[in-house]
């Protein structure tokens, strides 16, 4: 008999390159949780199983989430990406960045990391000629 599976994830937008973060059995524990990690929107998969337990179907509906007062605490994180391969990471220190980006640059000769900021209320923005500025 078929019958349909269906499970939560908190994810930060619809675009194809999100972060989703569950799954979640109800749709209360994913909101929860997205709105600690401050993402917008909720992502429902629905998976129809088949007679042999085979995945027949998947849908994915995105469920944005009401505005939530903003909180006056800014929480910034740092986004260190590699300009020539794509390799990433997420720091919270601009040391620890820096550090990250000196490594990838000396494992990869001819590779340049680019510096992005990230707070709730700007979004994700570049850092111009970040080597210069980090103390």
């Amino acid at each position: 008999m078929a019958y349909k599976e269906t499970f939560w994830m908190a994810c930060d937008s619809t675009e194809q390159l999100r972060a989703e973060y569950g799954p979640f059995h109800t749709r209360g524990e994913a909101e929860r949780e997205a709105r600690k990690l401050g993402f917008g929107f909720l992502l429902r998969y629905e998976h129809m199983i088949g007679e042999k337990d085979d995945i027949q179907e998947v849908r994915c509906i995105f469920i944005e989430l009401p505005s939530a007062p903003v909180l006056v605490r800014t929480n910034r994180k740092l986004h260190t990406r590699c300009a020539t391969c794509g390799e990433s990471s997420v720091h919270d220190e601009s040391w620890r960045a820096e550090v990250w980006a000196d490594i990838h640059e000396f494992e990869h000769s001819r590779h340049l990391v680019r510096l992005f900021e990230q707070t709730r209320a700007e979004g994700l923005k570049e850092i111009e000629d970040w080597r210069d500025t980090c103390a």
